[in-house]
């Protein structure tokens, strides 16, 4: 029985035994799992987590260098905007270029396309007259309204003459208002004269100066117009330019009766200023206006200290015509001699016609020879022997007097201003008279100073 209980100890002790070493084998052999498990571990997690951290620096590269490209391409983009705007502007400058190349060539071209002569007509206070000379001019100033553009200078407050003047659009309006008290030099004169001189003075300064017209035409409000006025101008302008010798060109011609005149072509040159209807440069101007007179304005022009030997270029038919009966002249010589005035009414080409020959180094020559190619009529009774000879005459007059007597006896103009008949070049008056031969009168010193030595 003790025995037994020794062997059931010896087995409990072996059994024991054993149990201890399997667990000490069990656990050893879960700590060398452990160990696998943890180098397997180690092995696959581990190389995960560097792969997520390259990831993650792949991807926080790869974003700096997307964020890098869309910085230069904003750069791109931006530099591309910047080279259009460039391209633009110098498309813009090259266009500029163009424009101020053409317009160059314009200014020099176009010289033709500059006014000929700014038109003015004085006016005051005839609202009548006023649109009868309007009307008259318009009807052949429009087809040429850029090469004559037209203007009305009144003299005053007159509300007719301003509303009428308003009333057309093809016209500029000026308007003078000179309130200072009028002083004339002599007891008994009319102050419309010396508010006439002032009112010419202003509207031409306004003109010339201040619009900068290289040429005016000058007009009153009393006034009709030939239908080819506007072309004689024209040509005679280059004249006006070229010959300094030349002060004015008038469409007027003191001696333009019905019964006086025949050749709608026929121009001369005269030492008399005729007015009514004539045409300056601005050179002319710029001598004239600073010792412009107070009064007698047309008269001052005809001095000979005014005009200094130069002439003005007159026509044989009148291309203008004066209507006006009324006014400061209170009708002085207008049923005698502006009243039977012939308005031209005859087409001349003046664009085809050569007028060399009014240049001062020929128009001498010109006309010395056809004076002395003409007839000679002498004696007292020369004025009737004229009648009776065929072809063109020319008298000799000795003073002022024997002049106003023979044109007394012919019916031309007898006045003179400062030495010098209205119409005559060189002393010379010529005029028409029955079957359109020309008749000249000539001064004592006409053959010396034409240059003829027998007549």
């Amino acid at each position: 029985m003790a025995r037994n209980l020794c062997d059931i100890r010896l087995l409990l002790v072996a059994a024991a035994a054993a149990f201890i070493f399997i667990q000490i084998r069990l656990f050893s052999t879960q700590s060398e799992y452990a160990d696998r498990m943890a180098a397997a571990v180690s092995e696959t997690v581990f190389p995960r987590i560097e792969c997520v951290e390259s990831e993650s620096r792949c991807t926080s590269q790869m974003r700096l260098l997307i964020d890098q490209i869309s910085m230069q391409q904003e750069k791109i983009v931006s530099l591309e905007e910047a080279n259009k705007l460039q391209d633009e502007e110098r498309a813009q400058l090259k266009n500029l270029v163009r424009d101020l190349e053409r317009k160059g060539l314009q200014s020099i071209v176009s010289k033709e396309k500059e006014p000929v002569a700014a038109v003015v007509i004085m006016a005051c206070n005839r609202p009548d007259y006023l649109q009868r000379t309007i009307e008259s001019i318009l009807k052949y100033q429009s087809a040429v309204a850029s090469k004559f553009p037209l203007f009305v200078s009144q003299d005053g407050t007159n509300p007719d003459v301003k509303s009428k003047a308003l009333s057309y659009s093809q016209l500029t309006y000026m308007q003078h208002l000179d309130f200072e008290p009028v002083q004339t030099e002599r007891p008994g004169e009319l102050i419309a004269y010396y508010k006439i001189a002032r009112h010419y003075k202003w509207a031409l300064d306004e003109l010339f100066i201040k619009n900068n017209f290289g040429r005016v035409i000058i007009l009153e409000d009393d006034m009709e117009i030939a239908p080819d006025f506007f072309d004689y101008f024209e040509a005679t302008a280059t004249l006006l330019d070229k010959d300094k010798t030349i002060m004015a060109v008038s469409s007027w011609n003191d001696n333009g009766q019905v019964q006086f005149v025949h050749d709608p072509r026929a121009l001369y040159r005269s030492d008399f200023f005729p007015g009514l209807g004539w045409m300056l440069s601005k050179s002319i101007w710029d001598e004239l206006s600073p010792k412009w007179p107070k009064a007698y304005w047309d008269d001052w022009v005809r001095l000979k200290e005014v005009h200094k030997d130069r002439q003005f270029i007159r026509p044989e038919i009148c291309r203008t015509y004066n209507f006006g009966e009324h006014g400061s002249s209170m009708g002085q010589f207008f049923k005698q001699y502006l009243e039977p005035i012939k308005l031209n009414d005859v087409h001349v080409d003046w664009k085809s016609m050569d007028l060399a020959y009014l240049m001062e180094d020929k128009y001498l020559s010109y006309f010395a020879k056809i004076v002395s190619d003409a007839k000679p009529a002498y004696g007292a009774d020369a004025v009737l022997k004229a009648f009776n000879i065929d072809g063109d005459v020319r008298i000799q007059y000795n003073d002022q007097a024997d002049f106003e007597r023979i044109a007394r006896q012919f019916g031309v103009f007898e006045e003179w201003k400062d030495g010098i008949p209205r119409t005559a070049y060189k002393g010379v008056v010529v005029f028409r008279h029955q079957t359109h031969r020309r008749i000249f009168l000539l001064g004592p010193d006409s053959p010396r100073l034409l240059g003829i030595e027998h007549v």
